[in-house]
């Protein structure tokens, strides 16, 4: 049995999940690119397509939480944070994008759905989740 698993588990280790965040002027692509089980994550990509004028923009930034009573440990998960130049990218866990200005102030705020998908990175194929009846 544990000849069976063992090649499943690494069959399932080499595909990443990417999350899809569609607001009414963007599509925002988020993949994490640290190891599963992975708590706090510095290697998180950004890829942020206007609707309206198809420009696009690429980031790299971290994952976002607040921390637990000792002030060290991160507990919940709240979204994602990626910075260009002193602007930075909110991408918030209820789908929340917002773009903050070098001043504090907020530049762009939007909701959106987030769409998940599971992702084989060496074919660049999507696998949709199989539901079971």
């Amino acid at each position: 049995m544990k000849l069976i698993l063992l090649p499943l588990l690494l069959l399932a280790s080499a595909f990443s999940f990417a999350q899809q965040l569609d607001t009414p002027n963007y599509t925002v692509e988020i993949q994490q690119l640290c190891p599963e089980g992975e708590v706090q994550c510095q290697q998180v990509l950004y890829t942020g397509t206007s609707k309206v004028s198809g420009a696009n923009i690429e980031l790299k930034g971290t994952t976002l939480h607040s921390l637990c009573a000792d002030g060290v440990t991160p507990c919940r998960f709240l979204g994602y944070q990626f910075k260009n130049g002193r602007i930075r990218y909110l991408v918030h866990e209820s789908g929340l994008l917002q773009v903050i200005g070098s001043s504090g102030n907020i530049l762009l705020e939007e909701q959106g759905v987030w769409d998940y998908q599971q992702q084989d990175p060496e074919h660049n194929t999507k696998i949709e989740p199989q539901v079971q009846p």
